[in-house]
């Protein structure tokens, strides 16, 4: 029986290619809402991204979600994502 590949996907932080189930999926519908998908099967446009605070602080740096969603991100929304991602 064959081997199933393990997707990889780049994290928006750090920009190392990971497995899909090592990173966070965050997704934004098409009514503009922002969230946390921890499944990985939410509908909408979807930028993943590691675990740690670290990685999520250098994409907000770069700007990298706002051209991952190709929209402006208003602040009170990062900093729901950095609490959820602060539970996590």
């Amino acid at each position: 029986m064959a081997e199933k590949k393990t997707p990889l996907r780049k994290c928006i932080g750090c920009n190392e290619m990971k497995d899909k189930k090592e990173l966070i999926r965050i997704v934004r519908s098409k009514e503009g809402e922002m969230s946390i998908d921890p499944v990985g099967k939410m509908p909408g446009r979807g930028a993943y991204i590691c675990k740690c605070v670290e990685c999520f602080d250098a994409s907000v740096k770069a700007k990298r979600l706002e051209r991952a969603f190709k929209t402006r991100i208003p602040d009170e929304i990062y900093t729901q994502l950095r609490t959820a991602l602060e539970t996590l």
